[in-house]
C-alpha cells in the first residue's frame, strides 16, 4: 500500500508584467503602429520550424501532479474568447532535472493578454473551471515530441498541486 499523497495549494495571482517577469513576458493589446520596444515578445524559435496553431482543451480544473519545461524554445499561449485560466510556474534553471518546490508560483491569466514562457520555464497548464477553452499556441512543430521534459511531483515527493 503506498501513502496517500499529499495536496499543497498554491495561491494565485492575477498575472503582471512585473510578477510574471522571472517566467517570461506578458503581452496586452497596443495601439497599432506602436514602434518595437522592450515591451514587445522576445521569442526563440530558431531550433526548429515554427508551429502557430489553435489547441482545444476540456474542462482541466485546478489540480496537477506533473510540470513540464522546453529547452529549446520560448513558447506562447493565450486564449481565445476572452476566457480566464491558470498557470503554475517555476523559473528556468538548466544546472537542475527538477524544479524547485519553494520557487513553483501560480497565476491568473486574464482572457485579454497572452504569456511568453522563457526558455526552460517550468509549467504546468493551462488550467480552468470552463467547459473548454481554446488556446493559441506558438511553439516548434515538435515541442511535445522532441523538447518535453516533464517531472512527476508524486514519483518524487507523493505531492499534488490545487491553485487556489
Amino acid at each position: 500500500m503506498s501513502p496517500a499523497n499529499t495536496l499543497q495549494q498554491l495561491q494565485t495571482e492575477w498575472v503582471t508584467p512585473e510578477n510574471f517577469r522571472r517566467y517570461g513576458q506578458v503581452i496586452f493589446a497596443s495601439n497599432d503602429g506602436k514602434t518595437y520596444d522592450t515591451e514587445d515578445v522576445v521569442l526563440n524559435l530558431q531550433n526548429g520550424i515554427p508551429r502557430f496553431y489553435i489547441m482545444r482543451l476540456q474542462r482541466r480544473g485546478r489540480k496537477f501532479d506533473k510540470i513540464t519545461r522546453h529547452m529549446q524554445c520560448t513558447q506562447c499561449l493565450g486564449s481565445l474568447s476572452g476566457k480566464d485560466w491558470l498557470i503554475a510556474v517555476c523559473p528556468p534553471d538548466n544546472s537542475i532535472d527538477e524544479p524547485a518546490l519553494e520557487e513553483i508560483a501560480a497565476f491568473r491569466i486574464p482572457g485579454n493578454c497572452f504569456i511568453k514562457l522563457e526558455v526552460g520555464t517550468w509549467h504546468a497548464g493551462p488550467y480552468f473551471e470552463h467547459e473548454f477553452v481554446d488556446f493559441y499556441n506558438l511553439e516548434l512543430s515538435d515541442t511535445n515530441v522532441m523538447d518535453h521534459f516533464t517531472h512527476d511531483f508524486v514519483k518524487s515527493h507523493q505531492l499534488e498541486f490545487e491553485m487556489v
